[in-house]
């Protein structure tokens, strides 16, 4: 589901990415060895499991990212109830991105 929400604008990817490890510890540590060591998703599922904090640099892509793809999604709908209900869940998205922990200046080396 995460990586199918990074194209999709309506379904969001750090949710389902955060949720992912935490059930295939238990269901499948052979896949969750997996997510960490994968090129793409391990880095973030390693902070997250280590001090439960997203770097300041995924936030900043995912921020880009949500305002892009949210809106050329608005822009392309003519229903003003639909744009009403994208913009909604967009600020949502946004909202819920902020509220996540940012890793410190100091772990990171900025």
């Amino acid at each position: 589901m995460a990586a199918v929400g990074a194209f999709l604008p309506v379904l969001p990817t750090t949710p389902f990415l955060l949720l992912a490890a935490p059930c295939f510890v238990r269901s499948s540590p052979a896949f969750h060895r997996r997510l960490l060591e994968s090129r793409v998703f391990g880095p973030y599922l390693r902070q997250w499991e280590h001090d439960h904090t997203v770097p300041r640099e995924a936030k900043r892509k995912a921020y880009g990212l949500v305002a892009l793809t949210f809106g050329v999604s608005i822009y392309l709908v003519d229903a003003t109830w639909l744009r009403a209900t994208l913009a909604a869940l967009g600020i949502g998205l946004l909202l819920f991105l902020a509220w996540l922990p940012t890793t410190p200046r100091e772990a990171t080396g900025e």
